[in-house]
């Protein structure tokens, strides 16, 4: 068995009602990162939406660049890039700079997005992401190969292009996130690994299926996965109080733009029962133990991570959560 790594996840929201001051929040994430490397931590994930009143990040890729340059040992992914929304020689550009920066230390992870707004706010229409991101996912990898190419697609058109520099991985590694069949078929047959959130078990099961089918070992793909949250901490009951409104905040606002794709992948929230409901925890570290080796063997992950600051919270809300998971779970798992 592979050594199961721990991550963290962060969008950098704030909402208007419990707003804080942006440049703070930002330092205090980034300063949060790098003791989560000092603490033993091995993966900060960001994820990206866009035209979200509560600065939801839409430029994951400079933040990526930020924790980089203030750490030197944990992993930088992305969870995920919404790739038919950008350039994806521009991606692959920033992407290798990132990994430069590093020390090689950056992980790509894609998905072709589903919120309606985006795809109207761009401009694109939502019915082409899948084909865009097929071209943007070759020409990716034909950047990260090192090829000087040309590319005539339906969507994007490159003349006499070769990326430099190129990245320190060689290869780049790059995942692929996704929820509906066409989008886990893609993330086997292309990606290094899967990303995802929840119980994903039957959709792992989708996405090895289609690693064996191009040829490839399933024992060497990754796959990141964890429950929408799991917050360890002495006082369940405390940390209850002060994170619940915050929880039904995110989860209200996820459930309405996935109804609105027509994905109805979660549902609104009243109150702590329909959270736990879904998968928002908050465990003593001995019971976090237990969930966890419950669930990465029901989901046949190999990186569990999962959000670490509720939107509104500061920051420093956290640091108990992750010192606990770095003393009292993760040496159970090493």
């Amino acid at each position: 068995m592979r050594k199961l790594r721990f991550g963290l996840w962060y969008d950098f929201r704030n909402p208007p009602q419990w707003r804080q001051d942006p440049a703070r929040l930002y330092e205090s994430i980034i300063a949060q990162a790098a003791r989560a490397e000092a603490l033993g931590w091995d993966d900060v994930w960001l994820s990206e939406h866009h035209f979200i009143e509560d600065g939801y990040t839409p430029s994951m890729l400079p933040l990526a660049a930020a924790i980089a340059a203030r750490t030197q040992r944990i992993r930088i992914g992305t969870s995920v890039l919404l790739l038919p929304l950008h350039d994806p020689l521009r991606v692959a550009e920033d992407s290798a700079t990132i990994d430069i920066v590093s020390g090689g230390r950056f992980t790509l992870g894609i998905g072709a997005g589903y919120r309606v707004g985006e795809f109207r706010g761009f401009a694109i229409p939502r019915r082409e992401r899948d084909e865009r991101m097929g071209e943007a996912v070759e020409v990716l990898r034909r950047c990260f190969a090192g090829e000087r190419f040309s590319f005539e697609g339906k969507y994007y058109r490159y003349r006499d292009v070769q990326l430099f520099p190129p990245p320190l991985q060689k290869p780049m590694p790059l995942w692929l996130g996704g929820f509906l069949p066409k989008a886990l078929e893609r993330a086997g047959r292309l990606g290094d690994g899967y990303i995802s959130i929840g119980a994903i078990g039957p959709l792992v099961d989708q996405c090895l299926a289609a690693v064996r089918a191009s040829g490839r070992d399933p024992d060497r793909y990754e796959v990141a996965g964890g429950f929408l949250w799991l917050i360890v901490a002495r006082d369940p009951e405390r940390r209850w109080n002060e994170a619940l409104a915050h929880f039904l905040y995110q989860l209200n606002l996820y459930a309405g733009w996935f109804a609105e794709a027509k994905m109805p992948l979660f549902a609104r929230a009243s109150g702590r029962d329909d959270l736990e409901r879904q998968g928002f925890l908050i465990l003593r570290p001995e019971e976090a133990v237990e969930r966890i080796r419950q669930y990465v063997a029901a989901n046949h992950v190999t990186r569990f991570y999962g959000w670490t600051v509720p939107p509104g919270l500061p920051p420093e809300w956290s640091d108990e959560h992750l010192e606990l998971m770095a003393r009292e779970v993760m040496p159970a798992f090493r």
